[in-house]
């Protein structure tokens, strides 16, 4: 029997950081700045859902966007 174990939905979740960044008025300059990044790529990579913040990064994010981490994460 297969467990029903929860996967990521990587472009819900990208959808999901796009949509609170936005409804927090913030810019995409504001997240680089908090996460100490030299460019935005990583950034528009979450939100393609291409890739994922790391932990570090999603506690930052969480923290800036004032939400848990848990409301970030869209599950399968």
């Amino acid at each position: 029997m297969l467990c029903d174990t929860p996967t990521i939905n990587m472009a819900a979740t990208g959808a999901n950081i796009r949509t609170l960044i936005k409804t927090r008025g913030l810019t995409i300059s504001d997240v680089q700045n908090r996460c100490g990044f030299r460019t935005p790529q990583a950034i528009f990579k979450w939100m393609r859902g291409d890739t994922l913040p790391s932990i570090d990064n999603l506690v930052i994010l969480a923290n800036l966007l004032n939400v848990t981490i848990d409301s970030i994460i869209i599950l399968n």
